[in-house]
């Protein structure tokens, strides 16, 4: 029993089938006297057919329909009355009924619904046959229609008032225009039209159960269209100019909007007003229209309304260059800023995500109108400022998302970050995003500089950019840590900071000084897990610098002083210094023998030689790593081999310290190897490079008897002596130092060597290797081409014999 008592309360006598089956009956009754009606019609008996209509129009009469049912209901009547009202045309055009007469008689139906549709109906004619001025007769009939007080049918019949009368308004050039006032009074019709629906659309909000509140919620939302379409007449009148709306449209709509103090019609009203009416009349009642906002109800959603009128207004400024001025005359951003202000102020629970979105909005209307007025942009900076103060770091991620809109729209814009630099309230609007999302807008920010190829040229602007991308440089003050992040993602960030030191430049040779400064400030303030990614990208930055700076020297001591390589080099020392916290010994030593490279090309050979002792010093204690030792060997050797700086004594010390650790890797095969790569330190093809052939010798040598102790040594643990590899590659480098014309490199020594690897090739304990083949036959092939090749080289290779 409670069941079925409840399912009833859901509409006004029963439930959702019996509502269908009222529905059902509805339509029957609507058609069957249609029929009846039609039958009338056809045999021109006026009374039959004022009978038979007011009958079909009583189901209009129900109470217990939802507004969705009763619609279609309505539909049905609807299409009929349009039947009828061609009746009526014709039978007063034909002079069997004059149409105040017709006028009359259909007021005496018996129920006040039924007359009242006829009365419009006829009024449609009365109108059309201009008997009487359409005025009158307008009037007549809106007041009329308050005889149906009952929300739902009340709606409806004012629907059908407003949709046979819209074509018939005294309007300017309008068939039925009257006096000079007719163009008022066809306003006053509608606005007395709007303002009854509106009222009669609240009531139904109050009318019910408490508990059914966000039914009849839904079923209002259903029918505001209903209300609306007046809005769109209103605008569709010819007469209603700028003035009429300032003075009378406007403030008669928005007096109604105020004060029906519901929060359902206040948002859709101000969203038909913004969306019916033109442009150019908003932005010259900017103050009238914003003035309501505050007065709205505290659960609108003002901020959607706003935004979409300064959107609105942004196409507008967009669309016509030329109606700029009058946004600067109408003082639009100052309207629209001391709006916002006071709607935030007049709904103090407005939650953050809603004022920060009214900013995002501001400001993107801001950026479209007034591009070239900075100060408005920083001007709505601050002003969100003063709305997040005294609110920590926002947990919203709503609001959040909204933040990064705001800060993200100056960049999009201007599409260059130092013109962002300039506002200053934009790091303070970051200050307030959490650690997750600082990080975020950092990205942004860098992606921004990487896509706009934006080159930022001064330290204090370094400076201020630094502190925007702080979240990437350092760990942040909330004790979450980097190691909680995905690597990959750490990676990327790290990178693209490692990107952004490479777009830092400046011509000027001691401001760029400055900025390598300020970066490795911030850089070694990072933590050891960032140094790997940034610190090369500073050193090369610097290198660059040096580069520029070569041949220049000077004083280096105290803080103020030139741009030279020393005091760059200085820097360098330091910056590469902070990696033996990390530690990466392997990039530091890489970056050191850059260093040294580079300080050689400037001719500074103390330097080169400190540069090259840290990499020992490194080598000695850091790198125990056998793979990282043989990398980090070759470096040092293809390095050393370009240094043409250092003198007899500084050299030496340098190539035997090389030698020394070439020959005591772990391996023989790698001993070998870097031993005879040794051999390239004496002897260089430049003007002034050392010619050393009894070194070089001596290396080869050395590199030989290496192979041939890795051969016994793989036949002494294995049974068997391995591949010839090492040989073939050490007849190689004797080939090339051969061709350099070294007196000590004879075509005997090669054929000697030739005939060892034969030897070592046939012997019973050395597995068989095709790649050794290989490169065997390729070498010999070599040897054979360059004696075909004739010339110098080829007279020289005439005394080897390669075959057997």
């Amino acid at each position: 029993m409670a069941a079925a008592s409840a399912a009833a309360r859901m509409l006004p006598d029963g439930g959702a089938d019996d509502e269908e089956r009222w529905l059902a009956e509805g339509i029957a009754g609507v058609q069957q006297n249609a029929f009846y009606m039609h039958r009338a019609l056809d045999s021109n008996n006026l009374k039959d057919a004022l009978k038979y209509s007011a009958q079909m129009l009583s189901e209009l009469r129900t109470s217990r329909l939802s507004p969705h049912k009763y619609y279609e209901l309505y539909m049905r009547a609807f299409d009929e009355m349009r039947k009828l009202e061609m009746f009526f045309r014709e039978e007063t055009r034909r002079g069997s009924c004059s149409v105040v007469d017709l006028y009359e008689l259909v007021q005496h139906a018996g129920n006040v619904l039924p007359r009242l549709y006829l009365l419009c109906t006829v009024g449609s004619v009365y109108i059309k046959s201009k008997e009487a001025p359409a005025k009158d007769v307008l009037k007549d009939l809106v007041e009329m229609c308050r005889g149906i007080q009952h929300p739902l049918r009340g709606l409806f019949l004012r629907s059908y008032l407003s949709q046979i009368s819209r074509d018939k308004l005294p309007d300017i050039g309008s068939e039925y225009e009257g006096d000079a006032e007719s163009i008022n009074d066809a306003v006053e019709f509608v606005l007395q039209n709007f303002i009854e629906m509106n009222k009669l659309w609240v009531r139904m909000q109050h009318q019910g159960p408490v508990r059914e509140k966000e039914k009849r919620g839904k079923e209002r939302n259903e029918l505001r269209d209903l209300v609306g379409k007046n809005l769109h007449v209103l605008s569709q009148i010819e007469g209603v100019d700028l003035d009429m709306y300032k003075e009378t449209v406007l403030p008669r709509i928005l007096e109604q909007v105020v004060n029906c103090k519901d929060d359902l019609a206040q948002f859709y009203l101000m969203d038909c007003i913004i969306q019916v009416f033109p442009d150019e009349y908003h932005l010259q009642t900017l103050e009238t229209l914003l003035s309501a906002f505050p007065q709205l109800q505290p659960s609108v959603d003002i901020k959607t309304v706003l935004s979409q009128l300064m959107d609105r207004l942004s196409n507008y400024a967009a669309s016509s260059p030329e109606v700029l001025p009058e946004f600067l005359q109408v003082e639009a951003f100052a309207k629209f800023s001391n709006a916002i202000g006071k709607v935030i102020e007049a709904q103090p629970d407005m939650p953050v995500v809603g004022a920060v979105t009214l900013y995002v909005s501001l400001l993107t209307f801001t950026l479209r109108v007034h591009p070239d007025r900075l100060d408005y942009v920083d001007q709505v900076l601050g002003a969100c400022v003063k709305k997040l103060s005294g609110k920590a770091k926002l947990e919203d991620s709503r609001a959040t998302k909204q933040i990064v809109a705001l800060l993200s729209a100056p960049l999009e814009k201007y599409s260059n970050i130092v013109t962002a630099l300039e506002l200053s309230n934009y790091p303070r609007v970051m200050d307030y995003l959490d650690n997750a999302t600082t990080k975020v807008m950092a990205v942004v920010i860098i992606q921004s500089i990487m896509k706009n190829t934006t080159c930022i040229s001064t330290s204090d602007k370094i400076e201020a950019l630094f502190d925007l991308i702080k979240g990437l440089i350092k760990d942040m003050d909330d004790g979450a840590q980097d190691d909680e992040l995905d690597e990959e993602d750490f990676k990327e960030e790290q990178n693209s900071v490692a990107r952004l030191i490479h777009m830092l430049h400046n011509d000027d040779h001691e401001e760029m000084l400055k900025i390598l400064c300020t970066v490795q400030k911030h850089i070694l303030l990072g933590g050891p897990k960032r140094l790997t990614f940034t610190v090369p990208s500073l050193v090369f930055s610097a290198l660059k610098l040096v580069r520029r700076l070569q041949g220049q020297d000077g004083d280096v001591t105290g803080e103020d002083v030139p741009a030279t390589p020393k005091k760059i080099f200085q820097i360098l020392h330091q910056t590469i210094e902070a990696l033996s916290c990390v530690p990466s010994p392997e990039l530091a030593l890489r970056l050191y023998l850059q260093c040294a490279e580079a300080a050689n090309d400037c001719d500074l050979e103390p330097v080169a030689y400190e540069f090259f002792t840290q990499a020992f010093i490194l080598y000695e204690e850091e790198i125990a790593d056998s793979k990282a030792q043989i990398t980090a060997i070759h470096l040092i050797i293809g390095t050393l081999q370009r240094m043409n700086i250092f003198g007899v004594e500084n050299r030496d010390t340098l190539t035997h310290k090389t030698t020394g650790y070439s020959a005591k890797l772990l391996k023989k095969p790698d001993q070998c190897r870097a031993v005879y790569a040794c051999s390239h330190l004496f002897w260089t093809d430049d003007q002034d490079g050392i010619m050393d052939g009894e070194r070089v010798l001596l290396c080869l040598k050395r590199a030989l008897r290496i192979a041939n102790a890795a051969q016994q040594m793989a036949n002494a643990t294995r049974g068997s002596s391995g591949s010839v590899t090492l040989f073939i590659e050490i007849l190689n480098k004797y080939l090339y130092f051969f061709e350099k014309g070294i007196p000590q490199i004879t075509n005997t020594v090669i054929q000697d060597l030739i005939e060892l690897i034969r030897t070592e090739k046939q012997s019973d304990n050395t597995v068989a290797d095709p790649s050794a083949e290989a490169f065997f036959s390729s070498t010999l092939r070599y040897i054979e081409f360059q004696k075909q090749k004739g010339g110098s080289i080829g007279e020289k290779y005439e005394q080897i014999k390669t075959s057997s």
